[in-house]
């Protein structure tokens, strides 16, 4: 059996196609995507732009690969807000969970709404997440707000151009902010708190499962078969919880992409008092809980252009500096943090003296800011024992022997570079096979890495600690500027 799994993620839409009964890969095709940037925190795309992009990969992938596809799922990035007319319309850019020019609205919902009720739903409003960005444009478009018929995500929308369904997938709907995460039902309190009408534009929220089939549009657009099944998919962490094993308690996964994510599975709801981790559903039945940081390869790539490097000479630069960075601290806050919440976040180099102003050195210590925030998170999850890494800041030998000496755990690399494209497509397997666990599709297709663990060196972790301790004084002493 062929499925395919496709990921739509803030730089490019990656569409994968596996063979179920050969166990390998077939076909790997994708399409670059550009952002929409504004001093203001603004980060935005353009709907048709994926719809394009979309094109451009299923299209080059050859045909007789694409006519024996059975069934499609969809990974998409979280929390975008997609504004969609009765007629399909996309109504204005979509505002992307990078996006942290709300802060305004999320403060306006929260005060209406009332600590309890976020407490009672599982999360607070932050700016990435959908709610602030749909108060945003009834505030400053109102004329555009009447128009919406259904309040979309960029997964969800995408489903929906395939097969005509407004739905909206559970796990996905979860990071909006109108979700309570236990009942995995619309909170009409939340919704009432930007209008009083929304509750009216949300769609049906469904759980994993065959949401539609491929229409004869749809099929002549992309290059289909008319009526393959499409599964109901999911946001992209969920997607890539699938592809790296995270579907049972305990398990966690690092992905290091544009943004930095932490997230395990677990068989009940984790709801953080300490609101470091977003109480998420999965895309496969249980929760996930999640730690997300908004600036990793972002940080690492903005240097590497700046300097003129290629990704191998910037492992090697930073390599090279010692452990410490010899006392320079980067906070790798370039668009916003929404951890630590500072959405007014920037980027900021530290501790510099006459002897350590150095490029080695202010390479280094960007690797270890971002991992510093994964460590700040560490405590919130119970019981991690390894950690898998995925993401293209995985494959760098230098950063995951990092990860592993600050959180000092063992790191195990994803066998799977695709990681959400590829748990999309396990995902539509086991919806459509409809006959076993989906902990039991992934041990049969999902091999281990080849690659050994990275073990930690203990006396790496005494050091790295030291230099930590200072990083997170810095942290502390600018959050006033930052808030």
């Amino acid at each position: 059996m062929y499925v395919m799994g496709i990921d739509a993620g803030t730089q490019s839409i990656k569409v994968l196609v596996y063979d179920s009964v050969a166990h390998k890969k077939v076909a790997l095709a994708k399409a670059p995507l550009t952002l929409i940037s504004k001093s203001d925190g603004t980060r935005e795309q353009k709907a048709e732009s994926w719809l394009t992009a979309l094109e451009d990969a299923i299209l080059s992938i050859p045909e007789d690969i694409r006519e024996n596809v059975e069934a499609i799922a969809i990974s998409g990035q979280q929390h975008g807000f997609v504004p969609l007319s009765q007629s399909g319309e996309v109504l204005y850019n979509v505002k992307l969970w990078c996006d942290t020019s709300t802060i305004n609205e999320c403060k306006e919902i929260s005060e209406i709404a009332g600590k309890e009720v976020l407490e009672e739903c599982g999360n607070p409003i932050l700016p990435g997440y959908t709610a602030s960005k749909i108060l945003w444009l009834k505030k400053y478009y109102p004329e555009l707000y009447d128009k919406v018929w259904r309040v979309m995500l960029p997964h969800d929308y995408l489903n929906y151009v395939l097969t005509g369904a407004a739905v909206m997938e559970r796990g996905d709907a979860s990071g909006t902010g109108l979700m309570d995460i236990r009942s995995g039902k619309w909170d009409l309190r939340i919704c009432n708190a930007i209008s009083s009408d929304l509750i009216q534009k949300l769609p049906e929220i469904r759980e994993e499962g065959v949401i539609g089939f491929v229409t004869k549009n749809a099929a002549k657009r992309f290059g289909l078969k008319e009526g393959t099944k499409v599964t109901s998919g999911g946001g992209d962490n969920m997607m890539a919880a699938i592809g790296t094993r995270a579907v049972r308690d305990g398990s966690i996964t690092i992905s290091l992409g544009t943004s930095g994510t932490m997230f395990s599975s677990s068989s009940t709801p984790v709801i953080d008092s300490k609101t470091n981790l977003a109480s998420f559903r999965s895309s496969h039945g249980t929760w996930l809980p999640l730690l997300c940081t908004m600036n990793c390869t972002v940080a690492t790539e903005a240097f590497r252009k700046a300097r003129g490097l290629s990704v191998d000479e910037l492992s090697t630069l930073a390599s090279s500096a010692p452990i410490g960075s010899e006392g320079v601290v980067f906070l790798p806050f370039l668009n916003g943090e929404r951890f630590p919440d500072l959405p007014k976040g920037e980027g900021v180099f530290g501790g510099f003296n006459n002897e350590n102003l150095k490029d080695a050195n202010m390479a280094r210590s960007i690797f270890e800011g971002v991992t510093f925030e994964f460590l700040l998170g560490l405590d919130s999850f119970k019981g991690a024992s390894e950690i898998t890494l995925t993401g293209g800041g995985a494959k760098s030998k230098f950063w995951r022997q990092l990860i592993s000496d600050v959180l000092n755990l063992p790191v195990r690399l994803s066998s799977e570079e695709e990681a959400a494209a590829f748990g999309a497509a396990l995902q539509a397997l086991w919806i459509v096979e409809n006959k076993r666990t989906i902990g039991e599709i992934v041990d049969e297709h999902l091999s281990l890495s080849s690659e050994p663990l990275t073990m930690p060196n203990t006396l790496n972790h005494e050091m790295y600690m030291k230099h930590y301790e200072k990083w997170k004084s810095y942290v502390n002493a600018l959050t006033p500027l930052f808030s």
